[in-house]
Formats: structure tokens, C-alpha cells, sequence
């Protein structure tokens, strides 16, 4: 970094976008992440008592990643290099590879490079960091946005310590916005703002655990506000809204989320795929954790569709995953496949009735001893226990079936699973008559 480069800097630490200038500098004005970087913690003790190793940091835009490099390197006695990885090639690599040689052999001094969006790099790029890293020349602190295990290769990935970085909450996102308003060296109380408490909850809830987001809309409504002829600028929820491009629409009342999620419910389960879009769509503009929506709709798919369509559990489970993968808001999409498809599957919730029912008998009922012939007899000494003595093994019988019982007596006569007649269930249930009634003793 020569003359000029330290001069832009101090410009943009002083006139750049209000994100970039109000970047914690020290780890007590980092916001949580405390599983990350909390007090106690390995990384924590590793910044303050500068014995850093190579790590990667990874998670959604804005909760932190590139704001804890930054405090890393105005805490570290090494030398600290950052390139993008958007913008930087090998031969980025190999120039700051040689100055690292350079700098250990005459001063000592260590290097660390930290590379942003490391997920950008192919796999020559990524492989072309593997010996530097392996011996130590170059400490790498990587940043991605993508799940690691698909975007970084695995011998480079095997070198580096991962730590996982969460969405903020709405509450630590607006005690950031809060802090901006204050600060007049970096933030925006020179501008002597006054932004009412409805328009901070709306910029901190519609972040989405994004605080570059909210610190940017806030920016554009202060700047954007009329001074008052008490030379105040007054932001109310209109101009936080215009400020973001997004109307509110939050829950007036706690139970009111719980009205919409149960409708939305509801409508998958009353198989009206136009209704189900629809409350899919309150939940999401109302800024609800994609995750909770995936976990519901594995929850109905198991619940509500069941055995009419055991694929309907299946779509759901690769649904969340992809909505980890991706993320909003193209995860929108995904989230909408996997309702539809749950909205226009068979229903069935005979899983649902026949482990309430299971659980009942459980609870009231005499819990007898396992029965002999279905004991565990893989043990030294069950054999001289009898247990397993009369078990039949359904493999060595026509059809891989036998009838046996499987029940203790207090139960045995109790039916659990009653079938419905739809989709796939319907046959899973014929097939399993046919051999009751063909494969007898």
C-alpha cells in the first residue's frame, strides 16, 4: 500500500458510505457473534494475543465477516493484506506470496492475507494458496457468503479453521443504527437527526439481519430529510419505508404471526395452493426466518400429507437445505415449489393419528417387559438368556414376510395406524394385506 492508497483510505473513513465508515474498530463494539468471537473465546484470545492461524469465515452479507477482518488488522503486528477475490488472480497471489518472503526474511514480520469472497476463486487459485498456507508464510482469514463445504476446495479447506457467522438480530441491528445517529466523527449526528422508534424497528426488521442494509437506508432517509427551521431532520416510518423501497407490514400483535402461519397451514392442508402462495408471502415480507418456514413445512408435509405422498417429505427436507444454500431472496422460489407441491399433494395424517395414539397407549397403558423372542441376542450371554428364541427372521421366509407378533400383550390388539385411501398410501397399505394374507403359517 503506497501514499495514495493510505490517503483514500483516510477519504473514504471520512466521506465514504456510512457502512463502510461505521465499521466497528475494536472487538468491544462488535455485535454478537458470540459464538464467533465472544469473550472466551478461541478466535478472541487468539486476536488479542495476536497468534492468529488461518481461518474462514463464512455467512450471510452483513453480519460481520469483513468488519472482524478489520479489527483483526488494526489489532495484529503482522503485516495485513486484503485483495478480492472478485478482482485478484494468481498473479495477485504470487506478488503478495513474494512480499511475504521478502518481509519475513529481513524483518520477521508475519503476513496475513485476507481474501474477500474467497468463493470467487476457481480451483487453480484456491490450490495456488495451499503451500503458503501449509507452511505458514501467509496467514489466510477467507470470507464467502456460500456454504464452504461446496465453495472452497477441500485440501485448502482442511488447512483452515471455520467459524460460522449468524444473522443479527433486529435488536443488535438497531443498536448499530442507534450508534450511527450518535456518533458525529463517523456516523450521522452532525446532521442532527431525529428518527421516530417505528421507522428504526422498520429499517432493523427488513435488514434481515443485514446491517449494511439498514445502515445504508438510514443514511439515504437522514440525508434525504428536510432540516426543520430547528435544523433538525425528522425521519418518520413513511420516509424509512421510501427508504428501502418496501412497505411495512410487520404484526401489530404478537399472537397476529400466529394467526397468518396458521392460515397459511391451513390452506396447505385444505389443498388451495393460490391461498398457500399467498400466506407464504405475508410471512416472508413480514421478514419471517426462512428457516422457521422450512421447519413448518417439513412439520405439514409429515403432518398433513404423510404416506399419500411420502415424496412431499422429501421435497421439504431438500427445500430447507437449498433455502440454506441459497438464501433470500431467491429462496423465495424454492419456498414456494416445495408449498405448492405440499398444497397439491393427496392428504393423509394417519402418521400424525398413529403416533398420538402410540404415545397414549405408552403413557396409560402396563409398559411389559420386551417379549423373549424379540430381545437383543447379539450379545455373550443372551443365548443362555433365551433371548431371541422363537424369532423368525422374515428374509428366510417366501415374500421376505411372516407373521409373528411383535407386541407385548397389553397392547397387542390395539391399532395404532389406521390407512387412509389416498395416493401412494392406499397401495403401500393393499401391498402389506396381500402378504398378511398370502405368507401365513
Amino acid at each position: 500500500m503506497d501514499l495514495f492508497d493510505r490517503a483514500l483510505d483516510r477519504q473514504l473513513a471520512e466521506n465514504g458510505p456510512l457502512a463502510y465508515r461505521m465499521r466497528p474498530r475494536r472487538l468491544d463494539e462488535f455485535e454478537e457473534q458470540t459464538a464467533v468471537a465472544g469473550p472466551g473465546t478461541p478466535l478472541r484470545r487468539a486476536i488479542e494475543t495476536d497468534q492468529l492461524g488461518s481461518m474462514l469465515f463464512f455467512g450471510p452479507p452483513g453480519s460481520g465477516k469483513t468488519a472482524l477482518a478489520g479489527i483483526v488488522a488494526g489489532m495484529t503486528g503482522a503485516h495485513f493484506t486484503v485483495i478480492n477475490a472478485v478482482m485478484a488472480g494468481v498473479a495477485d497471489i504470487r506478488r503478495v506470496v513474494g512480499e511475504a518472503r521478502e518481509r519475513r526474511k529481513y524483518s520477521g514480520t508475519k503476513t496475513v492475507l485476507f481474501i474477500d469472497e474467497i468463493h470467487r476463486f476457481n480451483k487453480a487459485q484456491q490450490d495456488a494458496l495451499l503451500p503458503f498456507v501449509e507452511n505458514g508464510l501467509i496467514i489466510l482469514i477467507g470470507s464467502t457468503t456460500e456454504n464452504p463445504m461446496f465453495a472452497v476446495n477441500r485440501p485448502l479447506l482442511s488447512r483452515l479453521r471455520l467459524y460460522r457467522f449468524e444473522p443479527l438480530s433486529g435488536e443488535a441491528v438497531r443498536r448499530i443504527l442507534e450508534r450511527a445517529l450518535k456518533n458525529t466523527e463517523r456516523g450521522l449526528g452532525g446532521y442532527r437527526p431525529e428518527v421516530a422508534p417505528e421507522a428504526l424497528d422498520h429499517l432493523a426488521q427488513v435488514a434481515n439481519g443485514d446491517v449494511r442494509t439498514a445502515l445504508n437506508a438510514l443514511e439515504l432517509a437522514v440525508l434525504t430529510a428536510q432540516p426543520g427551521p430547528d435544523g433538525v431532520r425528522r425521519v418518520d416510518l413513511a420516509a424509512a419505508e421510501q427508504a428501502v423501497q418496501r412497505r411495512v407490514l410487520q404484526y401489530d400483535r404478537e399472537d397476529e404471526h400466529y394467526d397468518v402461519v396458521s392460515a397459511w397451514i391451513k390452506s396447505m392442508r385444505g389443498s388451495d395452493p393460490q391461498a398457500a402462495l399467498y400466506w407464504l408471502a405475508r410471512l416472508l415480507y413480514a421478514g419471517d426466518a426462512p428457516e422457521f418456514i422450512c421447519r413448518r413445512l417439513m412439520i405439514h408435509a409429515a403432518e398433513d400429507v404423510g404416506l399419500a405422498d411420502p415424496q412431499a417429505l422429501v421435497l421439504a427436507s431438500a427445500a430447507a437445505q437449498a433455502v440454506e444454500r441459497v438464501g433470500m431472496p431467491e429462496a423465495r422460489i424454492i419456498l414456494a415449489e416445495a408449498v405448492l407441491y405440499i398444497a397439491l399433494a393427496p392428504k393423509s395424517n394417519s402418521a400424525y393419528k398413529g403416533i398420538e395414539a402410540a404415545m397414549e397407549a405408552v403413557e396409560k397403558e402396563k409398559a411389559e417387559a420386551v417379549p423373549v423372542h424379540l430381545r437383543d441376542a447379539g450379545y455373550r450371554g443372551a443365548a443362555a438368556l433365551g433371548h431371541g428364541r422363537g424369532y423368525r427372521y422374515p428374509h428366510d421366509y417366501p415374500g421376505h414376510y411372516v407373521l409373528q407378533e411383535y407386541l407385548p400383550p397389553s397392547v397387542k390388539d390395539k391399532a395404532f395406524y389406521e390407512p387412509s385411501d389416498q395416493g401412494k398410501e392406499k397401495l403401500l397399505y393393499k401391498q402389506w394385506l396381500q402378504k398378511k394374507s398370502l405368507f401365513k403359517d
